[in-house]
C-alpha cells in the first residue's frame, strides 16, 4: 500500500510519516505541505491512500480533495482535522473524503483507520458520528447567513455588515433572525457561539 501524507505543521507530517513508515507492507509515496502539493504527489505517485490535513495554506484541504476526487477517484482520502464540529466533517465527507480523523488520535487508530479506508471502509470515530448525526435534520445555513455570521463573529455591526456585502441593514436583520431560528439560539451571541462549536464558522476564516 503506498500512502501520501499532507499537514502544513512539519512536526505533525513527520510525526504521521514516522507511524506509517514503521507498519509492515505500507510505503510512505511523499510527503506536502500544502493541497498544491498533495494533488501533484497524487498525480505523481498514485498513493492507495492519502491523510488529507484540511487547514493548510495556498490550496486548503477540501479543495485538494474535491480535485483529487474528481480526477483520481480510485485514490481514498483520509481528511486530519484538529476541528471536531458536525459541519467540519461533513464538509469534508462531501468533498469525498473516505473517514476522518482528529490529530490527537492514538497511532493503533490511525494504522486501523488507514487499513480500513484501503479497504474500501469508511471511517469515522464514534463520537463524531454521533456528533455529525445529531445535527442531520436541522435546516442548513446558506452561504449569505454563514458569511454575515462570520461577520458578526469579526464584531461587525448591522451596518457594518450591510456594507461588506453589498445590503441594506434590513436585509442583515432578516439574515440575522433566519440565522437565530435554525441555530435554536436567543441572539446573535448565541449564534456566533454554536456556529464556532459545530464548525459552522472559523474565527481565523
Amino acid at each position: 500500500m503506498k500512502v501520501v501524507v499532507v499537514d502544513d505543521q512539519t512536526a505533525v507530517r513527520e510525526g504521521l510519516v514516522t507511524i506509517i513508515e514503521l507498519i509492515p507492507g505500507i510505503e510512505v509515496a511523499g510527503s506536502g505541505s500544502d493541497g498544491s502539493e498533495a494533488v501533484e504527489l497524487v498525480v505523481v505517485h498514485e498513493p492507495d491512500v492519502v491523510l488529507m490535513d484540511l487547514r493548510m495554506p495556498r490550496m486548503d484541504g477540501l479543495t485538494a480533495i474535491m480535485h483529487i476526487t474528481r480526477e483520481l477517484p480510485n485514490v481514498r482520502i483520509l481528511a486530519l482535522s484538529t476541528y471536531d464540529g458536525d459541519a467540519d466533517i461533513r464538509r469534508a465527507l462531501e468533498a469525498g473524503a473516505r473517514g476522518y480523523l482528529l490529530k490527537d488520535m492514538l497511532p493503533t487508530q490511525l494504522v486501523s483507520a488507514v487499513r480500513a479506508v484501503h479497504a474500501g471502509e469508511r471511517v469515522l470515530p464514534p463520537l463524531l458520528a454521533e456528533r455529525l448525526l445529531a445535527h442531520s435534520f436541522e435546516a442548513v445555513l446558506t452561504e449569505r447567513e454563514l458569511e454575515v455570521l462570520a461577520l458578526v463573529a469579526r464584531g461587525l455591526g448591522n451596518k457594518e455588515i450591510a456594507r461588506n456585502i453589498g445590503r441594506s441593514s434590513e436585509t442583515v436583520k432578516a439574515h440575522l433572525k433566519s440565522i437565530v431560528t435554525k441555530l435554536s439560539v436567543a441572539n446573535r451571541t448565541e449564534a456566533v457561539t454554536v456556529a464556532l462549536a459545530r464548525g459552522l464558522i472559523h474565527l481565523s476564516a
